[in-house]
């Protein structure tokens, strides 16, 4: 059974008419970057709970969670609604297996996300051990306007510390002001992601973590097995693992 606990909002920041982040005091149990929790509220007298990812490194004191407000959520409405000192429930038990260390050895390591998926991605950066563990880092955040390109001050503060990073905003509905306009799998199916990389292929050493929205993760893995990557499996060893952001 859940063990919740009561959160204490300390920062509320809208990006967009629609996208928001909260950072949250809570004494929850530790987590691994990569990880999520659920949060809740009570509304017409019933508990409403809903996963969400950290974004924040394990390591620092507040909890941050990203966030799009859906019309008529039955959370995220209520969530967009909250301000700083306004409590939360939070379960004390972090989840997920779409962590650093379910990864096997490799170079190259993708991070390929849409919307507010970037967010497990952004804890696993902020964590720090990824540097260590792979030659080329490359974060892929797909959305459908510039203006929802966010957390860009901490993207380019790590691009600008580890030079093995590489930062790739896609744009789908308008001209992107950085990175590529498409889709994820066109680009990648055109060659056009690739060579941005300055990549003739998909290296064969590579593995990816793909996060977002359920059909553009099984569109993705479905073109990376047509290429000849494998799925990754604790029985077996593998090129692609997934999380379905809801």
């Amino acid at each position: 059974m859940a063990q919740w606990v009561c959160g204490r909002i300390v920062e509320f920041h809208w990006w967009t008419p629609s996208l928001f982040s909260i950072k949250v005091a809570a004494d929850v149990k530790p987590f691994v970057a990569g990880q999520f929790t659920k949060l809740a509220l009570n509304t017409d007298g019933k508990r409403v709970a809903r996963a969400y990812s950290f974004v924040n490194a394990p390591q620092d004191p507040l909890l941050e969670f990203y966030l799009i407000e859906v019309p008529n959520g039955r959370l995220s409405s209520h969530l967009a609604t909250l301000d700083v000192g306004d409590s939360v429930d939070i379960e004390a038990d972090a989840h997920g297996f779409f962590t650093l260390n379910e990864v096997p050895k490799a170079d190259v390591l993708w991070m390929l996300s849409t919307g507010t998926a970037i967010g497990p991605f952004l804890s696993i950066l902020a964590e720090g051990k990824v540097w260590e563990q792979f030659k080329r880092v490359i974060l892929v955040h797909g959305v459908r306007h510039n203006t929802d390109l966010t957390y860009q001050d901490s993207i380019h503060a790590t691009a600008a510390l580890f030079k093995q990073f590489t930062y790739i905003p896609l744009v789908t509905r308008e001209h992107p002001e950085h990175g590529l306009r498409g889709r994820v799998t066109d680009l990648i199916d055109s060659g056009e992601l690739q060579a941005h990389c300055k990549m003739n292929q998909l290296p064969d050493n590579s593995h990816f973590m793909i996060c977002g929205n359920p059909q553009m993760v099984k569109d993705t893995t479905q073109l990376l097995l047509a290429q000849g990557f494998t799925r990754h499996r604790r029985a077996g060893s593998g090129h692609i693992t997934v999380e379905q952001y809801w």
